[in-house]
């Protein structure tokens, strides 16, 4: 049995998130069918993150055994060949045992994307946050880079985390617009539950006015969630890019 590597593409919005579900159908599940049915064994399968309902991702890696050895071109395009079209494997890698897609990460990257335009654009529909109002990504610039440097995060977290310890570094927080489409890109050591949606609703809340710069800081100092703000829309999230050490650094 080979441990393998492989980076996903997929639009989740119509998954249940990626981990397995008893009443819903999820990314992981489809994939785990997919590789069942290329080499009739029904593997376990390990991924990054636990995106949620609804959540995209760009660049996802799962680690799952695979026991006839294809070469990794071949174990694609048999992936590929039955995987339904809204997920896509790009790549396979041989990988050590030692090596987990979440524990070994040491940052990921999240990209939030709002359609900020009068009319709904049908090729947005459930790929981004629709707001007509004019969006100020100047103002919303200011509240991202509060976010910047390493803070306990326990007001940027939902409730259902089980998470001790909340502290967490941002190294990059920005919000620009490219059009009608507002992108904000945050990249940290590692993310807490819903952590990313609700620093975009806390971003959207105090350019709307609901909020204030002063409030931002609260909740960092305090861990005070009604501080911070609401819980963005799922549809405009995507896992952009996770970084790994290389094997055998340390």
């Amino acid at each position: 049995m080979a441990n393998v590597c492989l980076t996903l593409q997929y639009v989740g919005t119509r998954y249940h998130g990626w981990q397995v579900q008893p009443n819903g159908i999820t990314v992981q599940e489809t994939l785990q069918d997919a590789i069942e049915r290329v080499t009739g064994i029904r593997s376990a399968v390990t991924g990054c993150s636990r995106t949620d309902a609804g959540v995209h991702a760009r660049r996802f890696y799962c680690t799952t055994a695979q026991p006839q050895r294809l070469s990794d071109e071949k174990f694609v395009q048999a992936l590929n060949a039955v995987l339904p079209e809204d997920i896509a494997v790009l790549c396979s890698r041989a990988v050590s045992d030692e090596f987990h897609p979440r524990y070994s990460a040491v940052a990921k990257r999240y990209v939030y994307r709002i359609w900020n335009g009068k009319v709904r654009n049908p090729f947005e529909q459930g790929l981004s946050l629709h707001l007509r109002s004019p969006l100020d990504e100047t103002r919303m610039n200011e509240v991202a880079q509060l976010f910047v440097s390493t803070h306990d995060f326990s007001a940027f977290c939902s409730a259902g985390s089980t998470v001790q310890d909340k502290v967490r570094t941002i190294c990059r927080s920005e919000v620009k617009r490219e059009g009608n489409v507002i992108l904000y890109t945050v990249e940290a050591d590692g993310f807490l539950y819903n952590m990313v949606r609700i620093l975009v609703g806390t971003i959207l809340d105090v350019t709307a006015g609901r909020l204030t710069f002063e409030s931002v800081r609260r909740a960092l100092e305090t861990g005070d969630r009604s501080c911070a703000g609401t819980t963005a829309s799922a549809c405009g999230l995507y896992l952009d890019e996770v970084w790994y050490r290389e094997e055998g650094e340390s």
